[in-house]
């Protein structure tokens, strides 16, 4: 429902994995902090570079395999960070 006359605009993020392009909402951000660590962010308001990916666990192997997370961040990703992804994914499905 417009506001005062205006729609708000839905902001729209990239899946690393399929490539497709949904709602921010929808999607997980993996964040590199300005420090260089490598972290889940569920709020989307942490400060540094962020990659998306959807929450499916075909988006995440595709996302692995051609390892286009490591090369939207610019860093290697800790194996830490894929584990806590998969388990987040397993939750929701």
């Amino acid at each position: 429902m417009p506001v005062n006359g205006k729609t708000k605009s839905v902001p729209m993020r990239r899946c690393v994995g399929c490539m497709g392009q949904f709602e921010k909402k929808l999607l997980i951000r993996v964040v590199r902090a300005p420090d260089g660590t490598v972290s889940l962010d569920f709020s989307g308001k942490k400060s540094g570079r962020g990659a998306y990916i959807c929450k499916s666990t075909s988006c995440l192997k595709k996302a692995i395999k051609s390892k286009r997370l490591e090369k939207n961040l610019e860093c290697a990703i800790p194996e830490e960070v894929y584990n806590r992804l998969e388990g987040e994914l397993s939750d929701n499905e």
